[in-house]
């Protein structure tokens, strides 16, 4: 899991949803700001719609944020952004394929 200031606020998130761009792939969403002057943030999204138990909601987030924490180090200063699910994808090469990808369409 990422440590408490390298994730986003609910403020912070109403913010991204509000101004930020996306990019769109079959399991996630990335919507996302870059902000001079910021740390790197980001959070998992995964909508009740997706997943009915929070058990398996919260265990998804986990396992994204270890996959993420791979990465994290690429991601542009001063970026907030934040990947929501929009099916269920519990296999982690999936995931992790993905990630990559959103992360090379935004360097």
């Amino acid at each position: 899991m990422l440590p408490k200031k390298s994730r986003l606020s609910k403020k912070t998130i109403e913010k991204i949803f509000e101004e930020g761009k996306f990019i769109n792939f079959p399991n996630l969403t990335l919507k996302f700001l870059v902000v001079h002057g910021k740390e790197k943030q980001t959070s998992f999204v995964v909508p009740k719609n997706i997943v009915k138990l929070a058990v398996r909601r919260n265990s998804l987030r986990r396992k994204s944020y270890i996959i993420l924490r791979k990465y994290f180090d690429e991601f542009p200063a001063g970026f907030l952004g934040v990947f929501i699910f929009k099916k269920y994808q519990d296999d982690i090469l999936i995931l992790e394929n993905e990630i990559k990808n959103i992360l090379n369409k935004i360097n």
